[in-house]
């Protein structure tokens, strides 16, 4: 990690450290004191498997686009996707380039057609949040006193993220608009870009062809579209039920559906590229709305510290662990501060290998 990816980790960690002061540090040590072991355990769990479904959904996408791979070969990698993402600020972005130049590198397949079918496992699991975000805000309009500020901005993040899928998905029915996409992206690169921009250009073009293939043939296969959007739903009721968990080994009373709403504000502001995994933000958002839904303010941080540890750093810790099975080459590349650059840096660094 570079120094301003160090810092605004560190930044991250001081804004939470402050909102727990602010709690209490002894309140909410007392709260952690009195968690049931077996109940975290078994979030831990909970997160472990939803690993494997991450995994799963992502081998489905590479057979639809002729690459078999194990599950076993490919759950390190998405594991290190997580973990970049959560290192950079960048949207949650950062991890899927890195994710696929490994699969590329490590099974000798094109850059481009590895990066397409990341890219389908991301926007697979976008779908499911944007539906699970709109209902969450009107929910959230009427039991929660929301700031006009704080309502407008998770509206607008909403519309913004429906624009980008509904933009792919046209580009896979209609070529001519994915060339019009392809252009205006590359005329983007050639203004920020100068590095080998003609080489970017290149890549991006082979990318978006490659995505719009691996899109074209999940939605004709009728099979794999079910499998994949229904994982991708089973994916996001796990991660809820992982935060749920965490709520009930702290003898918390609260609603499922309250859980849930929260969780789904909080990553979308987590999608927000200003801190490493919206770290210090979420947290601080996640503890405000639990205490507003009934739950003391020392158990809601509490359980909050503890889920942020099994969410955010047992897949970061894990991930970097792993990163340099793959080679130093990506923790030289990793330190771009966006995911085009990242994107830009290991694809030329697969065409010189």
């Amino acid at each position: 990690m570079d120094r301003k990816t160090i810092l605004l980790l560190g930044i991250s960690v001081i804004i939470l450290l402050v909102m727990l002061w602010f709690v209490g540090i002894e309140q909410v040590l007392e709260a952690l004191r009195i968690a049931n072991i077996y109940i975290v355990a078994l979030a831990i769990l909970t997160q472990i498997f939803t690993y494997f479904m991450y995994t799963l959904r992502w081998q489905i996408l590479n057979r639809l686009a002729d690459m078999d791979i194990s599950i076993r070969e490919l759950l390190p990698m998405v594991l290190v996707g997580l973990a970049v993402n959560n290192i950079t600020p960048s949207g949650r972005g950062g991890g899927e380039p890195v994710r696929a130049y490994v699969l590329a590198k490590e099974k000798d397949y094109q850059f481009e057609e590895t990066l397409a079918t990341v890219v389908a496992d991301r926007a697979l699991d976008t779908f499911p949040f944007v539906v699970l975000a709109a209902v969450t805000i009107l929910a959230m309009t009427l039991y929660f006193k929301m700031p006009t500020w704080l309502l407008a901005v998770m509206i607008v993040a909403v519309i913004a993220i429906i624009i980008i899928l509904a933009v792919l998905i046209y580009m896979c029915v209609n070529p001519g608009f994915g060339t019009r996409v392809e252009g205006w992206i590359i005329g983007l690169v050639r203004r920020f870009y100068k590095k080998n921009s003609e080489e970017l250009e290149n890549n991006i073009h082979e990318a978006i062809f490659g995505f719009q293939n691996t899109m074209k043939t999940l939605i004709s296969n009728k099979r794999g579209l079910v499998i994949t959007v229904s994982l991708s739903f089973f994916i996001w009721v796990l991660e809820i039920i992982r935060v749920y968990l965490v709520f009930l080994a702290f003898g918390a009373n609260v609603s499922p559906i309250v859980i849930g709403e929260v969780f789904i504000v909080a990553s979308l502001v987590g999608m927000i590229p200003l801190l490493p995994g919206g770290l210090g933000a979420v947290d601080g958002l996640m503890i405000l709305f639990y205490s507003s839904a009934g739950i003391s303010s020392s158990v809601s941080a509490a359980a909050t510290v503890i889920e942020r540890l099994i969410s955010f750093w047992m897949a970061t810790i894990i991930g970097l662990v792993i990163l340099p099975k793959y080679g130093s080459s990506i923790l030289d590349k990793i330190s771009s501060s966006s995911p085009d650059e990242i994107e830009g840096d290991l694809s030329d660094e697969l065409d010189d290998g």
